[in-house]
């Protein structure tokens, strides 16, 4: 790892019986950029993330993030991250204000900061008006919003998002865009996204890793990458030539089903 990269990746695989889901991935990912991490469903994006994330363990292999093994030292890298699922993670049940408050107790930030955290989460992503109101009441920009809010406030080193605009309309998906890269800009904060939008990866992500099949198949800039196809090429075809020459967009019957309900409970 160097001292520019963040997450940093050596021959990490996971299997799950015969299937091997990440295979053999070498990964870096520079301090303060926001990268992106492409694939057909079932590539392995969502499964490296989760062994990032120290949400598994790895068959073999290892990774660094920031500056820590995820095997040896997990509580080290918990402590320095942030992480966005694709699933709602926020408590419709409670306030934004509440939400914000359980994650500062999560997080064991200082008492006496608590409060000062909060109302500065708020304010940087838009919500300080409606930080008393039931959450299940919130749009889901609102909601992607309030779970940036919840992963940030701990200002982590390291931001993970799986699929975070997944049913989004087209303003509150540029809402969280702009937010994402106003967290680089004033805190240095290195973001890493999964998405299936190439829109998002083309216009937000400075750097593309797109796996298939669980390796690493091509990497670069978006403009590099789609050079590399024509001089007209857009994502699109760069996405369709590394799935073998069509873009999966159905995936698994589980894939569907996940994606759908995320949509649903977004909208």
């Amino acid at each position: 790892m160097t001292t520019e990269s963040v997450i940093s990746t050596t021959a990490l695989t996971r299997r799950y019986d015969e299937l091997v889901a990440v295979n053999a991935l070498d990964l870096e990912v520079r301090r303060g950029l926001i990268f992106g991490l492409l694939g057909p469903n079932g590539a392995g994006k969502t499964t490296t993330i989760k062994m990032l994330t120290t949400l598994l363990p790895p068959t073999s292999g290892s990774a660094l993030v920031a500056g820590f093994e995820i095997s040896a030292k997990p509580r080290e890298v918990r402590r320095r991250i942030g992480y966005v699922p694709q699933l709602v993670s926020a408590d419709g049940g409670l306030t934004a204000d509440e939400n914000l408050m359980l994650s500062a107790r999560l997080y064991r930030l200082p008492r006496a900061e608590r409060r000062e955290r909060i109302a500065a989460a708020l304010e940087f992503m838009g919500l300080s008006s409606a930080a008393d109101h039931l959450v299940r009441t919130y749009s889901g920009g609102m909601i992607r919003r309030l779970e940036l809010a919840q992963a940030m406030l701990h200002r982590p080193t390291v931001l993970f998002l799986d699929e975070p605009t997944i049913g989004l309309d087209p303003l509150a998906r540029r809402t969280v865009w702009e937010r994402l890269q106003d967290l680089r800009v004033q805190w240095g904060t290195t973001v890493l996204i999964t998405t299936h939008d190439m829109e998002e990866a083309d216009v937000l992500c400075d750097e593309l890793a797109l796996m298939h099949q669980g390796r690493l198949a091509a990497r670069g800039t978006p403009a590099e990458l789609k050079a590399a196809i024509g001089p007209d090429a857009t994502l699109d075809d760069v996405f369709a030539q590394v799935a073998g020459g069509t873009i999966e967009a159905g995936g698994s019957y589980r894939d569907v089903s996940r994606a759908r309900r995320v949509a649903r409970r977004l909208a």
